[in-house]
């Protein structure tokens, strides 16, 4: 068995001398005793921090802030009222007009804007692509696994957290690819003061329009369920022309060239 860390033994009637009764072995000394080494100085007391005590995170004690990172576009930093002066007259470039619904008449025209196209109609939810929690058989009759655009990696758009408009399949009426609109144009959407900016992520009918994904509704706050929300009227979309989101599936970079292309617009003439 290893020796170290054991106590030595205490021999009977062997007395043991301190070390400063050795001959020869000189006192301890302080600090302050050594010829030619000054003594420390005093440290100060460090005051004390009312209602504040231990480390960051105890009880009392704040954390310490994260330094903050680049800024993020903020959305909707161009108002409605801007984006709605802008397209408040009508340039019909459609030689025809959409209705909203089967039973609808055809009322809603698809109007030019100089760097955009509008319509303004209602909303009626998009929920077809990825299957979801929120998208599926059960939530809506009408669900479909595919959308017309897909995500750089190949897959189908995800409706309940992608914001996206529907445009009309190309027809007699108006064909999108005619006014520079592709899939993952970047469009304003505009409801109740609101703006929210979105892709083009999915076409519809050829003869409707007013569509959008769930996460498009409720980021507008519109009831997002496929099957009885959505909202009759009110629904502005304006779609800018030649515009591409890369990738198609990145919200932040459809918000990040939105606002860019939202404030061109509202100050072209």
């Amino acid at each position: 068995m290893s020796a170290r860390g054991e106590e030595s033994a205490d021999v009977p009637g062997l007395p043991v001398p301190e070390p400063s009764d050795l001959p020869g072995f000189p006192e301890a000394l302080e600090l302050g005793d050594v010829p030619g080494v000054p003594e420390p100085p005093d440290v100060p007391d460090v005051p004390d921090v009312p209602g504040v005590s231990g480390a960051p995170g105890a009880p009392g004690v704040p954390e310490i802030p994260e330094r903050p990172g680049l800024p993020e576009a903020v959305e909707g930093s161009v108002t409605a009222a801007q984006l709605l002066a802008k397209v408040a007259k009508c340039k019909q470039i459609s030689k025809g007009k959409y209705r909203t619904d089967q039973k609808a008449s055809a009322s809603i025209p698809v109007c030019d804007a100089g760097n955009a196209v509008f319509w303004k109609a209602d909303m009626d939810i998009d929920c077809d692509g990825r299957r979801t929690t929120r998208c599926n058989r059960q939530t809506d009759p009408s669900f479909q696994e595919a959308t017309a655009f897909l995500q750089s990696d190949g897959a189908y758009l995800n409706a309940e957290k992608l914001p996206f408009i529907v445009v009309p399949t190309p027809s007699p009426i108006w064909n999108y690819k005619s006014s520079g609109i592709r899939g993952g144009s970047v469009a304003a959407v505009v409801y109740r003061g609101k703006v929210r900016y979105a892709v083009v992520g999915d076409t519809g009918p050829t003869g409707i329009i007013g569509e959008a994904s769930y996460a498009t509704a409720k980021a507008l706050g519109i009831a997002p369920n496929p099957a009885k929300g959505g909202t009759p009227s009110g629904v502005t979309y304006i779609v800018f022309k030649n515009s591409k989101a890369s990738p198609i599936e990145s919200h932040g970079a459809a918000v990040t060239l939105g606002e860019r292309l939202a404030k061109n617009f509202v100050k072209s003439r």
